[in-house]
């Protein structure tokens, strides 16, 4: 079995669609680390020296390779990404190997199944 790892940058009020988004694509669960932030094309306004940016949360989600591009789609239209700038971004790597995930094997098997 071949994995992807996509990552996920989004604001915090969208975190909880593109949780939701991504398990009805086929996730079987993430990681998310709170409070991080960055900077895009524009960079964050400031008011007496406090920043007005919203925070962001990063997702992880370790997921089968032939359902990972269907919840990158769903991902990205949940946190609307294209809609607007600044809203979040997504992208996928490829891994190598991974450990700990053999509770999660026996249905990643039985979902790429029903998929062919």
């Amino acid at each position: 079995m071949h994995f992807k790892m996509i990552v996920v940058f989004v604001e915090d009020d969208k975190t909880n669609a593109v949780m939701r988004a991504a398990r009805e694509a086929g996730a079987t669960g993430a990681t998310v680390i709170n409070n991080a932030r960055g900077e895009g094309l524009q960079k964050t306004k400031t008011f007496f020296g406090l920043s007005l940016e919203t925070q962001r949360d990063v997702l992880l989600f370790l997921v089968e390779e032939h359902l990972s591009r269907q919840i990158l789609e769903e991902i990205g239209r949940a946190g609307q990404f294209d809609a607007k700038p600044g809203t979040g971004i997504a992208f996928q790597l490829d891994v190598e190997d991974a450990v700990g995930i053999s509770h999660q094997a026996q249905k990643l098997s039985d979902d790429v199944e029903n998929l062919f």
